[in-house]
Parts: structure tokens; sequence; C-alpha cells
């Protein structure tokens, strides 16, 4: 018998979209790389390396690919959920969608659950034992950012069915919709000046762009397939999106980094902007073109093994990158290791050293961990679609909670504003784990395997 892997890769079916799964695992690949690079860490904090050097920040427009991730994210979620109406009985809607949250989100959420109470129970014993100054911390703060990316994406699983049933309905007119409304909120945002407007963006950029619309639009072939003009649609994404994007950065009031910079007072990402969509635009058509040659690629099978294997722990290593990263240098201030100011020659030549030690230390807790990704049987298509939905808003809120809020200060009660309440790491990760057990539980019942 061979590897796990190698078994997996040769059972794929000839009707599976490799591609799909290569997008995945390329744009976690970026996000991870992103991150270690842009970190600008001294012995007082951790900076932004784009901060320091502006002229870097351009490669955002390359590096900021998290809507590929919720535009495959999309193709996926209309399969699975398409899948498992063809397979309930009648009148079970609410069974359907329990069984869909369950399935989703279980390799999402189990890895998490598991960072979560890891990183607790650490920080807890730290904090006990009278650390928490310094580089600490900061990483006990900061390890819990990737878990934002967590809230988005459950959001985009729970509100899939009825976005699903208006792209059935409107097909491109739905995304054109939202994209309009998207860009209706900057209008009030930056010309009226209307407050507290610029939040909706969470919903339209994200639910519009990365997942909801064209994601469906590709699972029903409608992205780049069909004669004449239709051939076309990924080309003209691509460059109707960067145009607008460079036309909207240019004019104003939009910022040129497509990712959170310190102390701006305009982001791209939080809340998104037009820009923002705009760009996921040109990325989505960038990618689309590229689909043909990426095919034949995957059709080898070296290459399909090892998206097989980074697809069964791309989550786990998303969640434990900054862990590795913020390690290396914690470990080399405990050895005495000089911090080169960020941007330095010196800084620039260790860069290959750093990236290639958290890279490692990053498979060493990929290794630890994995197990947790690895997928549950197949979920029976009945449960309680109301108690699903409660536990996905619990798990959402407490994430999102999390990420802000961070591990630090958590015997002092520090606090993070979630939607104007006040919201301690205690109070988020209960609601994170009570809400990923409502799922569990809802989603289990007897019927169709």
């Amino acid at each position: 018998m061979g590897s796990p892997v190698r078994v997996l890769a040769e059972a794929t079916p000839d009707t599976r979209d490799r591609y799909v799964d290569l997008l995945r695992v390329a744009s976690l690949a970026a996000v991870v790389l992103g991150h270690w690079l842009m970190a600008a860490v001294t012995p007082d904090g951790v900076g932004n390396l784009l901060a320091v050097v502006p002229a870097l920040q351009p490669l955002t427009w390359l590096l900021q690919v998290m809507p590929v991730f919720f535009f495959v994210g999309g193709f996926a979620h209309a399969l699975s959920y398409r899948s498992l109406l063809r397979k309930r009985p009648e009148g079970s809607a609410d069974s359907v969608y329990a069984a869909f949250l369950r399935a989703r989100l279980q390799r999402l959420l189990r890895p998490t659950m598991v960072f979560v109470l890891v990183w607790g129970a650490a920080a807890l014993l730290i904090q006990l034992l009278g650390g928490g100054d310094g580089l600490t911390g900061v990483t006990l703060r900061l390890v819990t950012q990737p878990l934002w990316f967590i809230g988005i994406y459950l959001a985009m699983v729970a509100f899939t069915p009825p976005l699903l049933r208006l792209h059935e309905r409107y097909g491109w007119g739905a995304f054109a919709g939202l994209a309009g409304a998207a860009a209706a909120v900057d209008v009030l945002r930056f010309a009226a000046g209307v407050p507290y407007v610029e939040f909706l963006n969470f919903a339209f950029v994200w639910l519009a762009l990365a997942v909801h619309q064209l994601g469906f639009l590709r699972a029903d072939g409608r992205l780049g397939a069909g004669p004449g003009l239709h051939a076309l649609r990924p080309a003209l994404l691509a460059g109707g999106g960067l145009i607008t994007a460079v036309t909207l950065v240019a004019a104003g009031p939009y910022p040129l980094s497509m990712v959170g910079m310190p102390g701006e007072k305009v982001s791209n990402m939080a809340p998104p902007t037009l820009a923002l969509l705009c760009h996921g635009l040109w990325l989505v058509g960038v990618v689309e073109l590229l689909r043909a040659p990426a095919a034949r690629l995957l059709a080898r099978p070296r290459a399909w093994r090892t998206v097989v294997a980074a697809n069964g722990v791309a989550m786990t290593a998303l969640l434990w990158h900054l862990t590795a990263m913020l390690g290396v240098y914690g470990a080399m201030l405990a050895l005495d290791v000089p911090l080169s100011e960020p941007a330095t020659a010196a800084w620039w030549a260790q860069t290959p050293l750093r990236l290639t030690v958290a890279a490692a230390l990053t498979a060493v807790l990929v290794a630890a961990f994995r197990t947790f990704e690895r997928p549950a049987p197949a979920a029976a298509v009945q449960g309680h679609g109301p108690l699903a939905a409660l536990g996905a808003t619990l798990t959402l809120l407490g994430v999102l909670g999390l990420s802000m809020v961070g591990f630090a200060g958590l015997l002092e009660g520090r606090t993070a504003l979630l939607i104007a309440i006040p919201v301690t790491a205690p109070a988020a990760v209960a609601m994170t784990l009570c809400g990923w057990l409502l799922v569990e539980r809802a989603g289990r019942g007897r019927g169709v395997r």
C-alpha cells in the first residue's frame, strides 16, 4: 500500500476541479509568506515593514490574495449545498442547513478550537507565573489575529443558502447589485460623511465579490465558458478590476496598500472598500485566465500529490504560522542574537534564514496538530437548522472577538470592542467553544449518509 497522500491522490475522480484545490493552497501560502515578510520585529515590539518602506506597498497587490480564497470557497459551498439538497428528504430544509454548516465548518473549526485551547492554556500559565512582558506580551496579543479570517469565512458559509438562491434567480445581476451596494456605501462614507455606514461593506464586499456571487458563477460554469464574448469574461474582470482599482487609488481617498497599515486614517481592509473589491476582481480574472495551463500541470501525478498533501494541512499552517514566526524572534532574543533594524542591509541579509527557520518551526507545529484537520465521516442529512445557526453566530462572534482582544491581559480583564460591545478573551473563548459544540450537535442526525 502507498502513503495516504498517494492513495488519496490516485483516487481523485476525473470530474474534480483540481485547480480549485491549487488556488486554496496557493492563496493561504501567500498569506503566510506575506505575514512573515511584513513583520518588522524589534526588542520594543512588532511593526510593519510596509510602513517602514512605503515603496514596498505595491507588493500587497500580489500578496493580498484573500479574495481568491473566498472566491474558491464560494465555488465549493455551492457544490456542497446543492449536493446535500439532492439527498434531502422532502421538507427538511432546516436539516440540510444544519448538515451543510457542520460539513463545511468541521475542518475549519476543529483545528481552530485546538489552537484556541492550547494558546489559552499557555497564556494563562505564562501570566500566572508573572510573564507577559516584552515580546511575550506582543506574541500573546498577535497570535490570534488569523482568527479574523475564520470569522469572515464562517459568515460566508452561514449565508450561502440565501445568497445562492439570490444567485440562482438573478445570476450576474445579483453580483452587480451587491457590488453597486458596496460602491454606494463608499459614496455615503467619503462624499456624504455618513457615520458607521462603512461597516456595511464587510457584507457587501466580501459576500458580493469573494464568495457568493463570483464563486457561484464559477460553479455554474458562467465565469469563462461559452462562445464569443463569454470567453472574454476573465480578461474583462482582470482588466476592468485593475484599471478601476488603480484609478480609485490614484484619485483617492483610498490608500495604496491592500492590507491594513498602522495609523492610517483609511484602510482598504477594515472595513473593506470599493478599491479592495476591484482589486479582488482583477485577481479572480487573472487566476481564471491561468486555469488551462494550471490544469495541465495538475494532470501530472507528482504535482497533484503535492497539492493534496498541502491541502490536508493548510488551515493548521495558517493558524500556527504567526506562532512560528514570533518563536523565531523569541529564540533570537534568548540566544542574544541582535535584532537588526528593519529594512537595513543586515536585516535583509537575515531574512532568508529567518524564513527558513520559521517554515521549519511551522512544519513541526503542523506535524503536531495536523490530525485535527483530517476530514471526519460524512454527515447525515438531518439536523436542527435554528440550533446550527445559533452555534454559527456564537462561533463567529467568539473568533472575531478573540482576534481583536488576543490573550494578553488575560488576568487583568483586557477588553476590545466587538460591534460596540466590550469583549474579554475568556468570554470570546466561551462563545467560540459553545458555538462549535452547537454546530456539531445540530448537524448530527440519522438519514442519508
